[in-house]
């Protein structure tokens, strides 16, 4: 849905922080907080992913 809005806009540049701010403020209050918790872990599993990641194409150990 947000991704829809944003592309019925005028706006030039669609980056992928619009679609999430919007589609958060789309979401009714009630969902909110366990949604931004969501957001949250997928962060920091993307962090330690690239760190593992990193770690295994150089040949090291991940931090």
């Amino acid at each position: 849905q947000a991704a829809d809005d944003l592309n019925d806009t005028s706006i030039v540049e669609i980056y992928p922080e619009d679609i999430g701010r919007l589609a958060f403020e789309l979401l009714p209050e009630q969902e909110r907080d366990e949604a931004l918790g969501a957001l949250f872990y997928c962060g920091w599993a993307a962090i330690q992913n690239d760190r593992e990641q990193l770690a295994h194409v150089e040949g090291g150990e991940p931090q």
